[in-house]
């Protein structure tokens, strides 16, 4: 190595790179770090630690892979990277240990590595497939609408004329819907009055025909920022289209009220389906959908949601902080 590069100009470099340096005793399984690392780990600074000591700050679902992982390391050759979870109070960081397999580089019975925070990447990564996931969501949900939507018009309508015209309107008013939906570039202030929001949103199920006006919007009169118009947008289409399918919006005699009020810091809107199909027991919450509606109503609106799966149809209770919604 050149003279120019100095202990002093690796250090310098390591630290510009933000990496932590641990060395692990393979015989007493021992690791030790420089300050970096116990940082990382939120460990105070020791001669040395255990590693059932960092095991214990591991996620419980990675807790036995990074394990096997590091053992199978010492016969495993050529560079390896192991990503895992830990668990720092109630924060979760996202660690990439690295280093060589096959005991290249041990000296004595000391194997040499480092460990990197790529929690920004993993974020990055999780959020580019929640994404990918809801591009995928959303179009199947937009041909489920798109049906739905000419069988209402069917319904409706008394000629091909008519329930041509009858269609156009509705998908016309589901891309206005979804433009409400889509960021606003740059900071333009309010997206929209929530109640401006709401109908538009809502308008593409209500039925024109026999039974129009079965769709009841009764909010507070307060405006709402581009991410909450975003976020709650996306809320009340999944709810929507759920109900399309399987709820109160795909009968005839089907009804749905929607109201709000505002209490203190909190707005409260309340989603009440009724002359729907009869509901027998509760349905199993567990696809997409349902992790989309919970990740945009805890995350920009700082809320919450609660069923109440009824005989007579869904009632949903959504809790969000109204400091959250100028944003």
């Amino acid at each position: 190595m050149p003279d120019r590069w100095s202990n002093k100009h690796l250090r310098l470099a390591i630290e510009a790179a933000q990496v932590a340096l641990w060395s692990w005793n393979v015989h007493d399984n021992t690791f030790n770090m420089d300050a970096r690392g116990f940082q990382l780990w939120g460990l105070p600074q020791a001669d040395s630690v255990e590693f059932e000591d960092l095991s214990a700050h591991i996620h419980p679902a990675d807790r036995d892979r990074v394990r096997a992982a590091f053992i199978a390391t010492r016969s495993a050759e050529g560079p390896y990277e192991i990503d895992f979870r830990i668990i720092l109070d109630v924060e979760i960081r996202w660690i990439s240990a690295r280093g060589q397999g096959a005991d290249f580089g041990i000296i004595g019975q000391t194997m040499f590595g480092i460990f990197l925070d790529v929690t920004g990447r993993k974020q990055a990564e999780e959020g580019s497939e929640l994404l990918a996931g809801e591009m995928s969501h959303r179009v199947r949900n937009l041909l489920s609408i798109a049906s739905s939507l000419t069988r209402f018009a069917s319904r409706s309508s008394q000629s091909v004329e008519q329930m041509a015209q009858d269609l156009t309107r509705r998908l016309s008013a589901l891309g206005r819907a979804h433009d409400l939906v889509r960021p606003l570039p740059g900071s333009q202030g309010n997206a929209a009055l929530l109640g401006d929001l709401l109908s538009v949103v809502l308008a593409p199920y209500d039925d024109q025909g026999a039974f129009a006006g079965r769709i009841r919007v009764a909010v507070p009169r307060m405006g709402i920022g581009e991410q909450t118009a975003t976020a709650l947008a996306m809320v009340l289409h999944e709810l929507a289209t759920n109900s399309a399918k399987h709820g109160a919006l795909s009968s005839e005699a089907g009804a749905l009220d929607l109201s709000g009020a505002s209490d203190d810091d909190t707005l409260t809107l309340i989603w009440s389906e009724t002359g729907g199909p009869a509901i027998s027991e509760s349905p199993s919450l567990e696809g997409f959908g349902t992790k989309m509606l919970t990740v945009s109503i805890e995350g920009p609106l700082a809320g919450s949601i609660a069923y109440d799966w009824q005989p007579t149809g869904l009632v949903a209770t959504m809790a969000m902080r109204l400091s959250a919604l100028p944003n």
